[in-house]
């Protein structure tokens, strides 16, 4: 990024803040702390912070290329 105008750099790191949106999702365990609803058999506590293992992949891949 050496050769790229400030103005283009600085609008490849706002893209930054997008990983903050699953500390947000999983920052309050009171919204998520319950057996129901269950998927598959599995308590709703759980398989909410496993999509957000998901969630923080794809958004981790999607700002790794757009800022690359």
């Amino acid at each position: 990024m050496q050769g790229e105008p400030k103005s283009r750099q600085s609008g490849r790191r706002w893209w930054y803040i997008v990983l903050i949106i699953p500390f947000i999702g999983t920052l309050f365990p009171s919204i998520y702390s319950s057996a129901t609803p269950a998927l598959g058999g599995i308590p709703y506590f759980y398989w909410y912070q496993l999509l957000w293992v998901v969630i923080t992949g794809l958004l981790t891949i999607l700002v790794h290329f757009l800022t690359a």
